[in-house]
């Protein structure tokens, strides 16, 4: 009971970090599946429509249900404490993110139980995913599935954009912020504009679905190009949402275990706001090929290949701080150092994908399926990887075991180069994206056959990893403040893990890298802000884990009314679709109903926690 009516940030970012662990192995199987089906030539492991189930659903879980809630793990695991605040802003509105994330994707995965699963493809290209040749529910999975989802990926972004703006410590001003909150408070702006893009596309898919009306369907007026605009318009701000919080650990990470401050501080933060900027510029470089001219070719080419600019300012910063640097290569630090030239490799295979005339020639080959992985697991994995190394003491009190860790990173890291490098050169000999078969004598048999083996040993990195989760959590709760060291922030000031209200005293900033900058003037701990008081805090509810359900039985009731067109009899789908939004509405009314004053922490259990000094 306690986990279902948790407010608290650490115990939502924990969840967070469950279910997104969970939707990343069910990705995985599916990416394994995939891989098996390639193996050889003409091979029949799975069917052709299953093929595409798997493919859809993997690209799918791995953006929206793998990739997003380990961010928000980390994120809220880490944020508050790094700026010096008790929680985030709206803690209730944190856990109902939360709930409704993870009813949303389990909306998604019921359709593997229901027989009818989201087969037009990750993407959801229209008209493949109209009804004309998706008859099936399966889409209305997708896009039921992907609005729930989308609401708690929503308001946690706002949530951070709130606590980061309001909730600083005194002292914290924007320019001595860690670059990890940098990155959060820039993902968060990006969440914020991004993704009401698919809410509103995912609407129009639904009404077309659900009422036939005529968005992207051509033979009723509709455009089908609108939805590739409305989708690579949240699609490639997304990617930034997902490699930015990736760039915050990686420069964390290498300044502590580098032993030095990081290079560049300023100049990073501005390259962060930049990229940022210029995400929102180039989505159109996904559709080169849907024939929108010259002129829009070229201006889109050449906003893509200006995101290299800060990107490399980022690059040279990374390897300046290790440049002279006592440099420690811990489980966290090795992904941080593999993050780099593989992060690298994939920015140059983006470069040239920026080229509109060659991308006529990429396209829809597997150049791009290399081009996104290494972007995305070469840049995203790794770095969470390496966050979750580096603050695992923080998060549970215990650190993962380093040799463990260390063979997590090369079997992942090695598997992952031999699935993916060669995918280039099966692109440029011309092998397709999204087939399910290929012909024997067209070269591709032995790359596909080393991709397939690397898939696997990617598999078995991960097994590392869990082995070592399952290990650790034997272990007693003994990880110090500050494990490695040279902790630089403000979250390696308090007990590992930390005590519901984060600090007893609100900690006053009085420099960038606000810990390391005490320990410098022979302090052991930062100078508080304020007095020792009674501590305010939010009180659990059950509210948000009903709300999110209320919208997943809603989505059912969706799907499986009777035509809404038609106004005939109420049918069981109609009452389930009512009844669902009505558990939430009601769960909204209580809250508004009845005054939540949450409760206090008394100086006496404050101090009994801290050993009796203030």
């Amino acid at each position: 009971m306690d986990w279902l009516t948790t407010v608290d940030h650490k115990k939502i970012g924990i969840l967070y970090l469950i279910a997104g662990g969970f939707f990343f192995l069910v990705g995985g199987l599916e990416a394994i599946l995939i891989r098996v089906q390639l193996w050889g030539p003409q091979n029949d492991f799975v069917s052709a429509s299953t093929y595409n189930e798997l493919l859809t659903m993997h690209g799918t879980t791995m953006i929206f249900l793998a990739a997003m809630p380990v961010i928000f793990a980390l994120l809220n695991a880490i944020v508050p404490l790094q700026i010096g605040a008790r929680d985030v802003a709206y803690p209730f509105v944190n856990a109902i993110g939360f709930w409704t994330f993870l009813f949303g994707g389990l909306l998604l995965n019921v359709s593997w139980l229901t027989g009818s699963v989201p087969d037009a493809g990750w993407t959801s290209y229209a008209p493949l995913a109209g009804t004309t040749y998706g008859p099936t529910h399966g889409m209305d999975y997708y896009v039921l599935g992907l609005q729930i989802a989308g609401i708690g990926t929503l308001v946690g972004g706002i949530n951070f954009l709130v606590t980061i703006i309001n909730m600083r410590a005194p002292g914290m001003t924007f320019m001595r912020m860690p670059l990890f909150t940098w990155t959060a408070f820039i993902t968060s702006a990006l969440i914020l504009f991004a993704f009401p893009a698919l809410t509103v596309g995912l609407a129009a898919l639904m009404f077309d679905r659900l009422f036939d009306a005529n968005f992207f369907d051509p033979a009723g007026g509709g455009n089908a190009v609108l939805w590739e605009h409305i989708f690579w318009i949240f699609g490639h701000p997304e990617v930034y949402i997902l490699i930015l919080p990736a760039f915050g650990v990686i420069s964390e990470v290498i300044s502590t275990f580098s032993r030095k401050r990081l290079f560049g501080y300023s100049s990073m933060v501005f390259a962060t706001i930049l990229i940022g900027f210029l995400g929102f510029m180039v989505w159109a470089h996904h559709m080169f090929t849907t024939g929108l001219g010259p002129v829009a070719n070229a201006l889109f080419s050449i906003a893509t290949m200006l995101i290299a600019v800060p990107t490399g300012i980022k690059i040279f910063n990374w390897l300046f701080t290790m440049w002279g640097g006592s440099i420690v290569f811990t489980s966290a630090n090795l992904f941080a150092v593999g993050f780099i030239p593989t992060f690298v490799m994939g920015g140059v295979t983006g470069v040239m994908l920026a080229a509109a005339p060659a991308d006529f020639q990429y396209h829809d080959s597997y150049f791009v399926v290399a081009h996104f992985h290494y972007v995305i697991v070469g840049g995203l994995v790794l770095g969470l990887f390496a966050g979750l190394h580096y603050w695992w003491p923080k998060m549970f009190g215990r650190a993962l075991n380093e040799t463990l860790g260390k063979l997590t990173f090369w079997t992942f890291f090695i598997g992952f180069h031999l699935t993916f490098f060669v995918q280039h050169f099966l692109g440029l000999m011309g092998m397709p994206r999204r087939i399910w078969q290929y012909l024997d004598g067209l070269g591709f048999n032995e790359l596909n056959m080393i991709s397939t083996v690397g898939a696997f040993l990617m598999g078995l990195g991960t097994i590392f990893f869990l082995i070592n989760v399952v290990t650790t959590f034997m272990k007693p709760k003994n990880a110090p403040n500050d494990p490695w060291d040279d902790g630089r922030t403000l979250e390696w000031t308090i007990p590992s893990p930390a005590p519901e209200y984060n600090f007893a005293q609100t900690p006053l900033v009085r420099g960038y890298d606000a810990y390391w900058k005490e320990k410098q003037d022979g302090h052991t701990s930062m100078t508080p802000a304020e007095p020792i008081g009674p501590i305010h805090m939010p009180s659990p509810s059950i509210l948000p884990f009903f709300m999110g359900l209320g919208l997943f039985i809603a989505g059912f009731g969706f799907m499986y009314a009777p035509d809404w067109g038609d106004v005939g009899p109420i049918e069981s789908g109609h009452v389930i679709a009512i009844a669902g939004l009505g558990i939430t509405l009601l769960c909204m009314l209580l809250r508004s109903v009845f005054d939540d004053h949450g409760f206090h922490i008394e100086e006496e259990e404050i101090l009994k926690d801290m050993g009796g000094k203030a």
